[in-house]
């Protein structure tokens, strides 16, 4: 027993371990203690473990609501050239927690750039939801139709919220009905697809499900971590000013 807990103690804090410990860490503060010790060690730090370690770091910052340092650590992930997409999405969101929208809107556009194929409508459509909720609908559109391009099995939600866009803008768009029923359908439906669904059965006039769905969409964004509930801040505020509209009518 007396040799088992010599070699616990003799274990090397090697930044690969503290990386382990701050991604298995279960408060920010024990997140952000084993980052920094694997980023202040004194051995060879190679760019793809430190950049890991700087986005533990940054996630808690996040936890804590600290926006301002998760941006300045998202800043120095992005020195590294490992996932330059990845440290331009983090940065993005530390912004909006930020309430800069329009610095926002900037790294999303670079992510949307660099970023592989696989990932790059995910940041299109991320991109075109920041769009949308800034009230630059034509731009929005434009972003989500690419991001419609190249998607897969989220398809039908970037063309569900793509036609939200170009209705918003003042562009024909055909029924809704179908986008609807197919995001319905569709897997993506759930979680941020329930926001969606909200918005289109509002514009449908189908007050009663764009309540429901609504209010699903506001109970999950509203519950979970912190990092995601500034991410969909936007939406969340969003649908809230549709259900005080739908509740108003109901009320006459």
């Amino acid at each position: 027993m007396t040799r088992l807990r010599a070699a616990v103690r003799e274990t090397p804090e090697t930044p690969e371990v503290m990386l382990r410990k701050a991604s298995l860490a279960r408060t920010p503060l024990s997140r952000a203690k084993y980052a920094q010790r694997g980023l202040s060690h004194r051995g060879s730090l190679d760019h793809t473990t430190r950049t890991m370690l700087l986005r533990q770091l940054y996630l808690s910052h996040m936890e804590g609501r600290r926006f301002g340092e998760a941006l300045v650590v998202a800043e120095q992930m992005l020195t590294g050239a490992v996932m330059p997409d990845v440290a331009r999405q983090d940065a993005a969101r530390a912004c909006l927690g930020l309430g800069d929208r329009d610095a926002a809107i900037v790294h999303l556009r670079i992510a949307s750039r660099v970023s592989p194929p696989a990932r790059r409508a995910f940041h299109l459509w991320t991109l075109g939801s920041v769009l949308f909720l800034s009230g630059q609908h034509r731009e929005a559109a434009g972003a989500l139709a690419r991001a419609a391009r190249w998607g897969t099995t989220d398809k039908p939600l970037y063309r569900a919220q793509l036609a939200l866009a170009r209705r918003a803008a003042g562009e024909p768009v055909g029924a809704l009905g179908a986008v609807r029923e197919r995001l319905e359908e569709a897997p993506c439906g759930q979680g941020y697809g329930q926001f969606v669904l909200g918005a289109l059965a509002y514009e449908q006039g189908d007050h009663g499900s764009a309540e429901r769905y609504l209010g699903m969409f506001v109970r999950r964004a509203t519950s979970g971590r912190v990092a995601l509930e500034v991410a969909l801040a936007g939406e969340v505020s969003h649908a809230r000013r549709l259900l005080r509209r739908i509740r108003a009518k109901q009320a006459r």
